[in-house]
């Protein structure tokens, strides 16, 4: 398929993972085809992510809630169709005055596959294997073979199937030169000079299943900085209260950036990191896109399907779990995070970075 001159829309609006798997698609149609021009629909909250990407060049927020979140307000299902009904008319009426060639559907949901079709008169294509009628959307398919499990790996598929080459250089995130000053000067004030070590640590998820216990994360963090690293709590500002727990029974004082940073500027705090240490989550991969060791703490997801890609990392889990990789989001026992012990993480930690 030829792409030159052709303008070609991204669909995957969410989460954070998913989008930074989806940014080296956009890097290689992009550095194959300099002239074409890539938009992208996407969740208004990451929006910030894609706008920094040089190889965008619209970006199209927009705002349904989610309806599988286990915390949705009541009424979130009314609220999800009203946003819905709106987002697809304005959609609509922008892709009537400015069609796309393509649509590339990487999210791979009904919803997903709705939004392409506000783009009419483009060229759909959408994965093979994909779930809620979403294959229904599309008119090419490109098909998963067996053995490709990563994430990262299936969305490098559509390269495959537009015959653009991914290469090591489409491996990165940008940040603007506005983001790493701030980080910096939040690193400043709270002591960490230009240079030194500190690891970025990201102790919450969407998931209650991927949490570890507060006293190992205080006993951990007390650890690193009892070795001459600095700990930076990261996170939202909804994750303050949780982090709150763990730094209230630690001996040591430690950074917290969560909720002083925006997203971007907290992707410019990772980069400079000398370690990421913390969930399967957002930040983790985020972390393995900008090149920062990454040791990642696993219980129910697969690392094979979703782990750190193309980056030093070490995956830590516990051992002698049955049900490890469960998938679940409500447990009652959590084994499998409780049995990561505090031994295995600051060895992970100590060996990433030589300290």
């Amino acid at each position: 398929m030829d792409l030159g001159n052709k303008r070609i829309l991204f669909i995957k609006q969410s989460s954070l993972g998913d989008i930074v798997h989806t940014l080296p698609v956009a890097h290689a149609l992009k550095r194959h085809h300099p002239d074409c021009c890539i938009g992208w629909i996407v969740e208004q909250g990451y929006a910030g992510i894609v706008e920094r990407d040089l190889t965008v060049d619209h970006v199209y927020p927009i705002h349904i809630p989610a309806t599988s979140d286990p915390h949705a307000p009541r009424g979130v299902y009314g609220k999800a169709f009203i946003a819905t009904v709106k987002t697809l008319a304005a959609l609509k009426r922008t892709f009537m005055a400015f069609p796309f060639d393509i649509s590339l559907d990487l999210h791979a949901s009904f919803r997903s596959g709705v939004l392409a079709l506000t783009n009419r008169k483009g060229t759909r294509l959408g994965f093979a294997d994909a779930r809620e009628l979403n294959t229904l959307f599309q008119h090419e398919h490109v098909t998963v073979p067996e053995g490709v499990e990563h994430a990262l790996d299936k969305n490098l598929l559509f390269c495959k199937h537009l015959q653009c080459a991914v290469a090591e250089e489409d491996f990165y995130m940008c940040t603007s030169s506005e983001d790493r000053k701030r980080a910096s000067n939040f690193l400043h004030t709270h002591g960490v000079g230009a240079g030194q070590r500190f690891a970025y640590a990201n102790p919450a998820a969407r998931w209650e299943t991927k949490f570890w216990p507060v006293q190992k994360w205080a006993q951990l963090a007390d650890q690193l900085i009892d070795s001459g690293t600095a700990v930076v709590f990261g996170g939202s500002a909804a994750d303050q209260k949780y982090i709150a727990s763990i730094t209230s029974i630690m001996k040591k004082k430690p950074i917290i950036a969560a909720g002083c940073l925006s997203l971007e500027e907290s992707v410019a705090l990772i980069e400079q990191a000398a370690v990421y240490v913390g969930l399967d989550s957002g930040p983790m991969h985020i972390a393995a896109m900008v090149n920062t060791p990454v040791a990642a703490l696993f219980g129910p997801t697969h690392p094979e399907r979703v782990g750190p890609y193309k980056v030093a990392h070490t995956i830590l889990q516990a051992p002698g779990i049955d049900c490890l990789c469960c998938r679940q989001r409500v447990c009652s026992h959590m084994s499998c995070m409780k049995g990561i012990t505090v031994e295995q993480v600051y060895g992970a930690v100590v060996e990433l970075t030589g300290m």
